[in-house]
């Protein structure tokens, strides 16, 4: 059996703001999620998730969940527009609360307000945004985006990019 390795460096920019990646397998997307779990950046982090119907944005978040060491069903937020997660305390660390935003539906920015979204942006924990574009006026800049397109061979295109300082420690972190 070949081994793929996700986290290959192919094309990074000098200042680590961008890494492109190719994840063959979901084997790789899992890989590649625990990770990013195992930096402890990640616990306040705020990531975006771009990509076509079906590129993988919530199977990647699934596989974050479980590496973080969610337990249960990990739904897609997609009706609801977020599901909250919590990661139980360890001897090793605190607990985690994770936020799972579907911006997909999302149409009418007195929905963020109503919703109660600026209290949650506010605390801490990692929120993973998936069609952050539809909620774009409302929403911080990301500390780093994943930016997934699937190939030919069913195989994904993977782009990270860094949008805060934060999130060039991460990426610094995931080429490590």
């Amino acid at each position: 059996m070949v081994q793929h390795n996700p986290i290959v460096e192919t094309a990074p920019s000098p200042a680590l703001a961008t890494l492109q990646l190719r994840w063959a397998t979901e084997d790789d997307t899992q890989a590649f999620a625990q990770r990013m779990a195992s930096l402890d950046g990640v616990r306040n982090a705020v990531v975006e998730l771009h990509g076509d119907l079906g590129a993988g944005k919530t199977t990647f978040v699934r596989h974050l969940l479980r590496a973080l060491g969610v337990s249960g069903r990990i739904k897609s937020p997609t009706y609801a527009v977020v599901e909250p997660h919590q990661v139980p305390a360890t001897p090793q660390s605190t607990g985690l609360s994770v936020w799972h935003f579907d911006f997909y539906r999302f149409t009418d920015p007195r929905e963020w307000e109503d919703a109660g979204f600026r209290d949650l942006f506010a605390s801490p924990g990692l929120k993973l945004l998936e069609w952050a574009d539809h909620a774009r006026a409302v929403l911080p800049t990301p500390d780093l985006t994943l930016a997934l397109q699937t190939q030919a061979d069913d195989s994904r295109a993977v782009t990270l990019s860094a949008g805060t300082p934060h999130g060039q420690l991460l990426l610094q972190g995931l080429t490590a």
